[in-house]
C-alpha cells in the first residue's frame, strides 16, 4: 500500500513519532459497533498507522451511554491484538461524564484512572485537556496533570479548545512553575474553518514549539466529495448541521477547487484536503475518522499525494476569507 512510504513525523518534543494521520476514535462504539472498530483499526496499523485519538466523554450523547464507550472499544482491541506498542494513544478529559466535567484536580485523578482501566494501559501517550476550565484556577489543573506525568500514568500533555490567549497563560504558568508542560495543541482546523487557527494559535504553536494535531480535518465531511453544490446531501445523523455550517459560497468555492486539485492529481477530495493540512506549519497529523475499511485506506493514501504550487495556490485563493 502506497501509504506504507509516509515516513513518521517527530510530534513536537514529546518524543513520541507518529504517522501523518491521526485515526479519530469518536466513532467507535458509535457510529461504528465493535467489529468495524476492530476492522478499521486492523487496516489502519496493516496500512502504516499508529495514532490514535479518543476522549473519555466518546461517546456520551448517545442515549444510554455513559462516556468511555470509544476507550473501551480501544482498549479490547488491542488488547486482542496484543497491539499495545504498536500504537500512540491520545485521550482527553474535561468534557462532562458521568464522573463530572472540568480541570479540577479531584476530576482529573478520577477521570485518568477511568482512561487508563478501560485502555487497558498503564500509561496514557498523551492526554488532552479537552475544553478550557475557566472556573478552575490553571494552577491547579496543570500541577494534576504535572503530577500524573511525574507517577508515570501520562507520557505527555496537550490541550484542546482554548484560545491562544488562554493557551499562552497557561504555558506561561507551567514555565514559571517548573510543571510538565503542553506539548501538543488539538484545535478545529480545515480549509473552511481557517482563521480560529491560522490568526492567533499557529503563531502561538511556532513560538512555543507545539505540535498540532487538528481536529475537523474533513470539515464532518464536508470535504470528502459527498457534498456537491445543488445536490441533495448524503443521508446521514450529521448531514443537516453540516450543510447549515458550511453550505454557503465559500464552502461551495472550497469544494469546487478540491475536485479540480484531485482530478489533476488523481487523488480523491478527502485525499486532496488532508494532504493540504499535512503541508501546513506545525500540523503533524490531522484528525479523521473512518467507519469501514475502504475509507481507512482512502485516508491513508492521502500522504502519498504530491500537491505542486498550483494546487495550493487554487486551495489558498478559494478557502481564504
Amino acid at each position: 500500500m502506497a501509504s506504507q512510504a509516509a515516513t513518521k513525523r517527530k510530534l513536537g518534543t514529546t518524543g513520541l513519532e507518529v504517522f501523518p494521520l491521526c485515526l479519530g476514535g469518536n466513532v467507535f462504539g458509535w457510529t461504528s459497533d465493535e467489529a468495524t472498530s476492530f476492522a478499521v483499526l486492523d487496516a489502519f496499523v496493516e496500512g502504516g498507522g499508529n495514532f490514535v485519538d479518543t476522549a473519555d466523554v466518546y461517546s456520551r450523547w448517545i442515549p444510554g451511554h455513559q462516556g468511555g464507550e470509544s476507550e473501551t472499544v480501544l482498549g479490547r482491541w488491542m488488547a486482542s491484538r496484543k497491539a499495545r506498542d504498536r500504537v500512540v494513544v491520545a485521550t482527553k478529559v474535561g468534557a462532562e461524564t458521568a464522573l463530572g466535567k472540568g480541570l479540577t484536580r479531584e476530576h482529573i485523578e478520577k477521570s485518568v484512572d477511568a482512561s487508563l482501566r478501560r485502555l487497558g494501559v498503564e500509561r496514557i501517550d498523551l492526554y488532552y485537556a479537552h475544553y478550557d476550565d475557566p472556573n478552575t484556577p490553571f494552577e491547579e489543573t496543570l500541577r494534576a496533570f504535572d503530577a500524573l506525568v511525574k507517577a508515570g500514568k501520562v507520557k505527555a500533555l496537550g490541550l484542546s479548545n482554548h484560545t491562544a490567549e488562554r493557551a499562552a497563560e497557561a504555558l506561561a504558568t507551567q514555565q514559571r512553575l517548573g510543571l510538565a508542560r503542553y506539548q501538543v495543541l488539538q484545535p478545529e482546523y480545515n480549509l473552511v474553518e481557517r482563521p480560529g487557527f491560522e490568526n492567533a494559535l499557529q503563531p502561538l504553536s511556532q513560538k512555543e514549539g507545539l505540535a498540532v494535531a487538528p481536529y475537523f480535518g474533513l470539515a464532518s465531511g464536508f470535504l470528502t466529495g459527498k457534498y456537491q453544490e445543488g445536490q441533495p446531501p448524503p443521508q446521514s445523523a450529521r448531514a443537516g448541521g453540516v450543510m447549515k455550517k458550511y453550505g454557503n459560497a465559500k464552502g461551495w468555492g472550497v469544494v469546487a477547487a478540491l475536485k479540480q486539485v484531485a482530478q489533476r492529481r488523481g487523488a480523491s477530495e478527502a485525499q486532496v484536503a488532508l494532504a493540504w493540512l499535512a503541508t501546513r506549519p506545525t500540523v503533524v497529523a490531522p484528525i479523521a475518522s473512518a467507519t469501514s475499511v475502504p475509507q481507512v485506506k482512502e485516508l491513508l493514501g492521502a500522504f502519498s499525494v504530491k500537491l505542486e504550487a498550483d494546487d495550493l495556490r487554487e486551495l489558498d485563493s478559494a478557502s481564504s476569507e
